[in-house]
This record gives C-alpha cells, structure tokens and sequence, in this order.
C-alpha cells in the first residue's frame, strides 16, 4: 500500500502487482461481470445467477447448498412444513454476528422476509415471498402462515434473493447507505470496492462456519474474455472462469495450471417474445429445426456442453430426455415455405446476446445465424451488456430473439420451465397465453409426483409450439494456478470458499 491507493489499484488493474495466492494469502479472480449492486434481494442483480458467488461471500443465506446442489444448514438449522402444510417453521442458528459485530437476530430473519415479500418493493420474486406470512417468534424459532402454498419456498432459501439482511443497520443507514458500507454474516466482509474496477474483500475473523482459506480475496471485473485470459496467463490474476474452451485446453495443458470443466445447472437458450414474425408457429418452430446443436458443441465449445429440447437440464428434477426437437433443416425450410418465406425471400428479425459473457456466446449466435440463412431467415444480430437484458426483459422490450444465460441452482422446474413461460412471470419473454392454463395450477400443487409429471407436460407443449428455444446445458470452465485447489460448483457459483492452497 505503499505506492498510495491511486497508484495501487491502477498497478492491480494493470496487472503490475503479481498476485502469489500461496505465499501471501491474497486469491485474485478475474471476474466475468460486474458488481451492478451490494443488496443481494432486490433489482435485477438479485437474479442474476452469475453474482451470486460474490453475494454468498459477503452475506449468508438462509438455507444453504453445497455444490453438489444438496441442501444444508444456513442461517436456518432446520426447517419444514407442519402436517397438512399450512404453516412452516424455522430454526435460528445462535452465536451469529454481523460484520459490524451485532448478533444476528429471529428478527433481522423475519425482517428480511418480511422485505422481500412487500408488493412495494424491489425483489424480482416477491410473489414467491409474499406467499409466507404472520411471522411469529419464540426464541430462536420463527413460524409463519402459509398464505398460498408454495413447494419451493425453502428451495428460494438457498437461492436468488434468499439471502438475510441485517435489520437495525439497513433500518440505521438506509439503501444508499447500505451500497457506501455493506454488511453481512458471511465468511468475508466488504474491504474496498471500485465500481466496474474491483472488489477487496477481508476475511470474517467471528464467522460462524468454516475459516476461508485466504486472508484476502479481490474479484477483478473482467468482462472481456480475451482479457481474462491474458490476466491468468500473465499471473495478474490466480483464477478466472467463462473463458473460450479451446483457451482453457490451451492453459490447463501448460506447466503451472490447472483446471476444472463441470456441467453446471445452467442452461442457453433464446427466447422468443410474441411479436411479429414470431407469432407464426412456422417460424418459431423452423428457427428451432435449423439449428444444429450438436455442431455448435462439437465446433465452438470443443464438446463442452450438452444439447437441449426443454429448459430442463439433465440434473433437473423434471427433465425428460424423450422430448426433443432434432435438427431438420429440410422440415425448416418447408415450414418457412408455408408461410411465404425462403432463402432468396428471408424472413428477417432482431436476435440480441452478450457478447463474452458465456463462453463463444457471440460466436454460437454467429454460428445460428449462418445457420438461418441457409433456410431462409435473416437475422440481425445486436450486441449488449447482461446487465441490458435484464432492463430489456423486466420492462417486456426484448427484441424478438434473445439469447440468455439461465441459472436454476434449484433443479425445480418451477424455476425453469415455471418463470421462463409463465407470461405473467417478469422474467418470462414470451407473454401469450398458449401454456397459461397448464401451468397455474402447477404452482400450488401439494402432490409433488402430480407436480412433476405436470410440469413434463407443460415442457412438452412448449417444444410442440415452439415458445423458446433450448440450446444447451452448459459446462463451466474455470483455470487456476496449480498451487490453487478448487471444488467444482454445479450451481456456477464460483466461490472463494471453495478455493484452497494446494
């Protein structure tokens, strides 16, 4: 810190500070996204799955999950529903403190619930919140009404938006306050943060879990992926993630590297939104055929990724392998031709996506739209931030195709194949009312082998129509330095936590 905080961070940035992870208990990760917003439960960076690695590190959720996606011990000690579900109740873990050395309360529990369940608030999945109600505490258990029954309300406990904020000092400093200093329980507490620059975070010395392993863990925001390569292989940075697969086989083949590629609960998709030309089933269903799935894994991401029909993974609960849409550019091209449309008399239309934000997710879209053209769709691709999309979708002003990223750590097909075609859902695209009336009755449904066996049937009307299309799942690469050991996570999560010395 000699040089002064201006020449240390433009040296950190630089990649003039080499970062030895093994001597001097600093982890440096060249982050794919940036940091939009430290409250982790309301907006749009609340579901944004790709943060959700920095939020679990600052801040605690309520359930937690390890990464295999089992469910353990949170703040929560135990949990569960009474006899006939009417009521759920909840088990504070005692000895907690918050990084401004308050203890943890039932009450910040409840507040915190309480919050994210106001209809006049900002959390993305209040409706899942609000579900829950009456909160009543004794002692250290909390029980509460169930004011609609809701199967996956304790899955929401260890995913988006489930995380606990601190009461009194929210209450004390306010939102903008909380963005200046904010305060968790989790196992590394906010040190500095320079906004699409970096964020320095100490470890939590009173945490109640597991002493992280290092002292000091800084999250580069990286977003170009050519970039987060060069930081790796330079030793600017000692970990970096979502980078192109033909460079992470480059890396993890060089002396002093490492690597691990997981399938993670991610999956790629493009949604399709209900304006012209997508109100035509043909087209729908010909931008589906044309699209040769197996190629794109094989060619651009070296077979890392498994092809798709539904928005179900292969890890999610209700995924079943029978439906699927083969490639068919034949059936592709006769479809168009039915509604007038051909190579030489194209229909056209938008189709937006990130651009580095997954790996060769730029480059997948070029690949379909090659891809299009042969059949007779000419698609116009526009370039935009992750952050754009989620501005775009929450308001209902996607272009008619879109590429997405859409993590569902909880393997539940409500938080798949639920939000993504519910049209009354905010982070749906597609609003019309074609699986409406399958899918409202999904969500209170107590017979969780009905509830499954539903929502297959609903994954298989939406392929029929045509109402999304499903690419992949992906696997995520992340390389590291070999004095590094790192756990894989299936939900994408990169976490300190599950980095080691070596």
């Amino acid at each position: 810190m000699a040089l002064g905080a201006g020449g240390f961070i433009a040296s950190l940035l630089a990649g003039r500070i080499p970062v030895q992870a093994a001597d001097n208990g600093t982890l440096t990760i060249a982050y794919h996204v940036n940091l939009p917003s430290f409250d982790p439960t309301m907006g749009p960076s609340g579901v944004n799955p790709s943060i959700q690695a920095i939020y679990r590190s600052v801040f605690d959720q309520y359930i937690g999950q390890k990464p295999d996606l089992s469910w353990e011990p949170g703040l929560l000690t135990a949990w569960g529903w009474n006899e006939d579900k009417t009521k759920i109740w909840m088990d504070v873990r005692p000895g907690v403190t918050w990084h401004d050395g308050s203890p943890l309360t039932p009450e910040d529990i409840v507040w915190s619930l309480t919050r994210a369940g106001d209809p006049k608030g900002a959390n993305s999945i209040q409706f899942i919140w609000s579900k829950i109600a009456n909160f009543k505490i004794d002692g250290q258990k909390i029980t509460a009404d169930v004011v609609s029954f809701e199967p996956t309300i304790f899955m929401w406990m260890g995913f988006m938006t489930g995380y606990v904020m601190p009461k009194a000092y929210f209450e004390k400093v306010g939102a903008d306050g909380f963005e200046k200093k904010p305060i968790g329980t989790g196992p590394y507490m906010v040190d500095e943060y320079q906004g699409n620059a970096f964020l320095r975070l100490k470890a939590n010395p009173h945490y109640w879990g597991p002493k992280p392993a290092f002292e000091t863990v800084v999250f580069k925001f990286v977003t170009d992926a050519t970039s987060r390569v060069a930081e790796i292989e330079s030793g600017s940075s000692d970990l970096t993630l979502e980078i192109p697969y033909e460079e992470y086989d480059r890396l993890r083949a060089k002396p002093g590297f490492a690597g691990v590629a997981t399938p993670v609960s991610d999956i790629g998709l493009i949604f399709i939104t209900n304006v012209a030309p997508m109100l035509d089933k043909n087209v729908r269903m010909a931008a589906h055929l044309a699209i040769d799935k197996e190629a794109l894994v094989k060619r651009l991401l070296k077979g890392y990724g498994v092809p798709i029909s539904t928005l179900e993974a292969p890890i999610y609960t209700a995924y079943d392998p029978a439906i699927k849409i083969a490639y068919d550019p034949k059936k592709a091209a006769e479809l168009l031709k039915a509604s007038g449309f051909s190579p030489e008399k194209p229909v056209k239309f938008t189709i937006q996506t990130t651009r580095g934000y997954k790996p060769k997710d730029y480059e997948m879209i070029q690949a379909i739209v090659g891809m299009w053209r042969k059949v007779g769709i000419q698609a116009e691709i526009e370039v935009y931030e992750i952050a754009k999309h989620y501005e775009l979708r929450l308001s209902g002003k996607l272009g008619p195709a879109a590429f997405y990223n859409w993590g569902n750590a909880t393997g539940d097909p409500t938080n798949s194949t639920g939000f993504a075609m519910f049209p009354m859902s905010p982070h749906s695209a597609w609003k019309g009312p074609e699986v409406l009336g399958m899918i409202g009755p999904l969500w209170g449904e107590k017979d969780e082998t009905k509830r499954i066996a539903g929502w297959k049937a609903v994954d298989r009307a939406v392929a029929d129509d045509a109402l999304i299309i499903p690419l992949l799942q992906y696997v995520q690469p992340v390389i590291f330095k070999k004095a590094l050991k790192v756990t894989a996570n299936e939900s994408a999560a990169m976490q300190p936590t599950l980095v080691a010395k070596a």
